[in-house]
């Protein structure tokens, strides 16, 4: 997609280049990235390890700035629209020492979820730890907190969910559930990341691969049947 489209897009990147502290200018995390994501669409974001992947993730959650270009969600600068994402990071942003209901409640209050309990109670028991709502989240398993990290980004409906490898630690079973709740709003917008193909060819409905933070590939449509040719692709730019 060109810069300068006038297509709305949920997520757009014009000319997004990132970096972190210390990194060389001329290697940064992300370098002069253009892609634009519709509404309604689940892109499936993969690359090797360190294409990129985790800072899109981290630009477009308001958590990094751009150092040069434009990162815009719902029409609006990633840093202002906070409210408008829902974020699974490799860090849970939970509260050890709360337990998992209140750990909801208390960013439905931060977001202005009304009735955040009950909402909180429903996530849970569509996430199936709804037993665990009132056991602190230092004492959960990996696998169930990341339940909960999934509960904690839909608390407020938002619109965009930005999901970096969502699955970490849960079984086929768990992962069923989270799927479920991916897809069950066909207007959310979903970029997504994870080692495993077969998942996320099931979750994605598009997909660009990221190589030393540009854009290698990307394709309007995916299914199962581009797992061999994707593995490839990865392989190769993983040697490269």
């Amino acid at each position: 997609m060109t810069r300068g489209s006038a297509i709305v897009s949920a997520i757009s990147a014009e000319g997004l280049t990132a970096r972190y502290a210390g990194q060389p200018a001329a290697a940064p995390a992300l370098l002069d990235l253009d892609l634009q994501i519709r509404p309604g669409e689940r892109l499936l974001l993969l690359g090797p390890n360190g294409a990129g992947k985790s800072t899109f993730i981290r630009v477009f959650a308001g958590l990094m700035r751009a150092a040069q270009g434009k990162a815009v969600v719902a029409g609006q600068p990633a840093r202002q629209a906070r409210a408008s994402v829902g974020v699974v990071s490799h860090a849970t942003y939970l509260y050890d020492e709360l337990t998992a209901a209140e750990n909801l409640r208390f960013y439905g209050e931060l977001y202005g979820v009304a009735d955040a309990e009950t909402r909180a109670r429903v996530l849970l028991e569509q996430l199936g730890v709804e037993h665990l709502a009132d056991t602190a989240v230092g004492k959960l398993s990996r696998g169930q907190q990341q339940r909960v990290t999934i509960a904690r980004a839909l608390m407020h409906d938002p619109p965009v969910l930005l999901l970096d490898e969502p699955d970490t630690g849960l079984d086929v079973a768990a992962f069923e559930l989270i799927a479920e709740q991916i897809t069950s709003e066909p207007e959310r917008t979903v970029v997504l990341t994870t080692h495993n193909l077969a998942s996320g060819l099931r979750l994605g409905t598009r997909v660009a691969v990221l190589a030393h933070g540009q854009l290698a590939h990307e394709q309007a449509n995916a299914s199962a049947s581009d797992a061999a040719a994707l593995a490839d692709l990865l392989a190769e730019l993983a040697r490269g």
